[in-house]
């Protein structure tokens, strides 16, 4: 029986939010035993207040540089810690190099389906990992086959905002409908222009209508564009932390938004959500629960990796805003 658990996901903000109906699984699993987790500083906050996890570990980093000063105190300290068991959600080099340094007795990891060979050195035990089709919830929960590990209860997402922090006052208070701008590629955006027509119909409708962005300069540019368009658009400022951030999207009645992490701490927070889709998946990445829904733009032949769409047409410029008002209010009357 292991007394002690690693589990290590050093991906990005959206993708830790998912990987908590695995956590769940786990604790339901061992529910004596020590349960951490290890993500990126930055994503830590987000499960902070899920009290039934006993530590969690933020490990900085910085996007193509390997900080070694500063992340071998942690590593010393887990490895410390003396786990029984790791397991590592993604297979990522980070994350395998992570494991093996830590060292625990028994290191479970993912075998990507493409990627080094070499990682599965870091591990004692790994599976393949399952095929891009299925849900990310699903992928997570299957990388804990080889330790029997039962289904969670249920697969809806969650987070916990901890307690350390003064509630956010902000014009949100009236349980508004927020619409999120931004994500971290252009081609899952959609044009100003149709944010301005949904927000216009949806205060006809009666709502408070809100609109919010990523911290970048790039992301909050959109929403001056957006003024540009409507002079009267209500826009959130820019928040403090992460946080006060999430604090923020929990005041909502409905959250609308791409393809991108505020998404998921919104379904997290409880917040019904409206997934707005292009050149990704809803099938692998939209919230799971009956609260949640989501409209899929054209099909799509982009590569994925592209920061902008390739297409003279843009998949997701084919979402109407009418079709987007119509869902929302939908979802409002139905109290989904």
């Amino acid at each position: 029986m292991a007394s002690k658990i690693l589990a290590i996901k050093f991906k990005y903000l959206g993708d830790v939010v998912v990987m908590v109906p695995a956590l769940r699984a786990l604790r339901a699993q061992y529910p004596d035993a020590e349960l951490h987790v290890l993500v990126a500083e930055e994503a830590a906050p987000l499960i902070s207040g899920l009290g039934w996890i006993d530590r969690i570990w933020g490990l900085p980093r910085s996007r193509g540089e390997a900080r070694i000063f500063e992340t071998m105190p942690m590593i010393k300290q887990l490895r410390a810690e003396k786990f029984d068991r790791s397991v590592d959600f993604v297979g990522n080099d980070r994350g395998a190099l992570l494991s093996r340094l830590i060292g625990a007795k028994e290191r479970l990891g993912v075998h990507p389906q493409r990627g080094s060979r070499t990682r599965r050195v870091c591990y004692t035990e790994t599976i393949e990992e399952l095929d891009t089709t299925r849900h990310e919830t699903i992928r997570d929960f299957y990388v804990l086959t080889p330790w029997e590990t039962p289904a969670p209860a249920h697969w809806e997402l969650e987070l916990a905002l901890a307690n350390k922090e003064s509630k956010v006052e902000n014009d949100t208070a009236k349980s508004p409908i927020i619409c999120h701008l931004s994500t971290s590629q252009r081609k899952k955006e959609l044009p100003v222009q149709l944010w301005a027509q949904v927000g216009q119909r949806l205060t006809a409708a009666g709502h408070d209508v809100f609109f919010s962005s990523g911290p970048s300069d790039r992301e909050w540019q959109l929403l001056q564009d957006l003024r540009k368009v409507d002079p009267d658009a209500e826009i959130i400022g820019k928040s403090d932390s992460l946080i006060a951030f999430a604090k923020t999207l929990s005041q909502a009645k409905l959250f609308i938004s791409p393809d991108t992490a505020p998404l998921h701490i919104a379904a997290g927070l409880g917040v019904p959500t409206l997934g707005l889709f292009g050149p990704t998946s809803p099938e692998r990445w939209s919230p799971p629960g009956k609260q949640h829904r989501t409209l899929k733009g054209g099909f799509c032949i982009c590569s994925g990796h592209l920061e902008t769409c390739a297409q003279a047409s843009r998949c997701i410029d084919t979402i109407s805003s009418e079709l987007v008002t119509e869902t929302a209010l939908t979802m409002l009357q139905a109290n989904v």
